[in-house]
């Protein structure tokens, strides 16, 4: 050992050791303790931690300073798994939808204007660019007229009637949670709006022949909800009593008061004062 000793340099110095003088080995490379330093910084390596590449010695810090890559979103410097993408470097956990926030390290993405998308919200943004909307389930453009569910959009393929089986169109209607096709949700008894062409499942006004929700029975002029006031029907339509008269009724020659459809004296208590011994005539 002493002959060994005695022979034996600092690989750092070129120096020799006294017999009495601490040593550090490091993969059968021999330092003086002061020589096993940083060759960046020269100091010595916390707690002997050091980086090595092409045969030079670092400590942590200047190790990432030199040769570790920063990440685009964090600006930490990036350990282990690097992600090389958009002309940048990112932690894994780091690179994500620029609108969702989903990680896609591993499911790949689609640069869109500049932006990492996934692929859901490509579409959507594509979608919106064409005025298109993207199903809710495969997430791609639905180039026909969509299929709503529970407001959500779909490709009508994606479902079936729960009734018959049949494959369902954008006509299909949604009842207690259960998608049905047109002939197979109207043999549920639910009645029509005749506005809208929804189910009525609340409140049902039924008139002019036919069902309306309540917000949806309005007068043909002004189109304000009757809400359950009384309502004229003409030619097929429905007005509130302001219109009806308007348009359908007859004027007193004397105080220029609208006659309704019975021929009623309807004019003020002033006009009634001076001409109680008269008669309002239809003109």
């Amino acid at each position: 050992m002493t002959s060994q000793l005695a022979q034996a340099v600092c690989v750092r110095c070129r120096g020799g050791f006294n017999s009495d003088e601490q040593m550090v080995n490091s993969n059968g490379e021999i330092y003086h303790e002061e020589c096993f330093v940083c060759v960046q910084c020269f100091q010595k390596f916390p707690e002997g931690l050091f980086y090595e590449f092409e045969g030079v010695k670092y400590c942590e810090h200047d190790f990432h300073m030199l040769f570790a890559p920063c990440c685009g979103k964090c600006e930490e410097f990036i350990i282990g798994r690097v992600i090389k993408a958009m002309n940048n470097n990112w932690h894994p956990d780091c690179f994500t939808c620029q609108i969702c926030n989903t990680p896609l390290a591993d499911v790949g993405f689609v640069k869109n204007a500049g932006r990492s998308l996934c692929r859901p919200c490509h579409n959507r943004e594509k979608a919106l660019g064409l005025g298109k909307y993207v199903c809710n389930k495969c997430h791609t453009i639905i180039e026909e007229e969509p299929l709503r569910f529970k407001g959500d959009p779909y490709h009508p393929f994606h479902f079936n009637c729960d009734n018959c089986g049949k494959e369902l169109t954008a006509d299909a209607r949604e009842l207690r949670g259960e998608l049905f096709c047109l002939p197979c949700h109207d043999k549920q008894g639910i009645p029509i709006c005749g506005a809208c062409r929804r189910p009525i499942e609340e409140r049902v006004v039924s008139a002019l022949g036919k069902h309306w929700h309540v917000e949806h029975f309005v007068c043909a002029q002004c189109e304000k909800p009757f809400l359950g006031q009384k309502h004229y029907e003409k030619n097929g339509l429905a007005y509130c009593e302001t219109h009806y008269n308007q348009l359908f009724g007859d004027v007193c020659y004397h105080c220029n008061e609208v006659i309704d459809g019975d021929g009623n004296f309807r004019a003020t208590y002033i006009c009634r004062v001076y001409v109680t011994s008269e008669k309002h005539t239809k003109i």
